[in-house]
């Protein structure tokens, strides 16, 4: 289940990022500055990321056996700006607090 928490935690470090590059581009889009460049760079690969990142949280949800309603706060965690950050260290300690009940399950 490491993995699953390892590539869950990079992807929502990085689409949060990108979500926040993203809030930034859209606001010198429509602002008074008209700067379409950022948000048209960003935006895509924003998009992209976010679908890996919906199957990196459907394998940890999976894996974890959390009830539906913590993956659909996961899922708002890419598209609410900086709330992926939180999300991200909230899930992350619960899924590595799990590990200890795994372990003693296999023995």
């Amino acid at each position: 289940m490491e993995g699953a928490v390892t590539r869950y935690r990079i992807l929502a470090l990085v689409v949060g990022t990108l979500l926040v590059l993203l809030t930034i581009g859209m606001i010198l889009k429509y602002g008074p500055t008209d700067m379409p460049a950022l948000a048209g760079i960003v935006a895509p690969v924003h998009g992209f990321l976010y679908m890996v990142y919906l199957v990196a949280a459907f394998d940890l949800w999976r894996r974890t056996g959390w009830p539906l309603s913590r993956m659909v706060v996961i899922v708002l965690g890419g598209v609410v700006p900086l709330m992926t950050f939180f999300v991200e260290r909230s899930v992350v300690r619960d899924a590595r607090a799990l590990r200890p009940a795994e372990a003693e399950a296999k023995v």
